[in-house]
């Protein structure tokens, strides 16, 4: 079993920063990719930004440049580091990781965008 917890989340204004963590229980999420998604309202649900276990990281498009993922194994920990936010990144953001054909989310966190 592995649980999930994010945090940090919250209101900014446009062209302001935010970081993600996503901390994890159980020492096997450190061999996985973990993933940070959102969910805007009545949107789909969308892949952010994806880490390997080796820190390689991989990015959308619309946060290319803006949004940082790092992990700290160590900790158990995937951060995202959000800069220049705009309000269309406004959205519950949710990090994932898949262990063992496993899919398991955290219970999100808000963040709005908005002056």
């Amino acid at each position: 079993q592995v649980q999930l917890v994010e945090s940090g989340g919250g209101l900014v204004q446009p062209g302001g920063s935010l970081r993600l963590s996503c901390a994890a229980s159980g020492t096997i999420f450190s061999i996985a990719p973990v993933g940070w998604y959102r969910q805007a309202p009545g949107k789909q649900r969308e892949l952010v930004a994806r880490i390997t276990s080796g820190g390689n990281p991989d990015y959308a498009d619309s946060v290319k440049g803006r949004f940082t993922i790092s992990r700290d194994n160590a900790k158990n920990t995937v951060y995202q580091q959000m800069d220049r936010l705009k309000p269309e990144d406004t959205a519950v953001y949710y990090c994932s990781v898949t262990i063992l054909h496993i899919d398991y989310w955290g219970q999100g966190t808000q963040v709005t965008v908005s002056s």
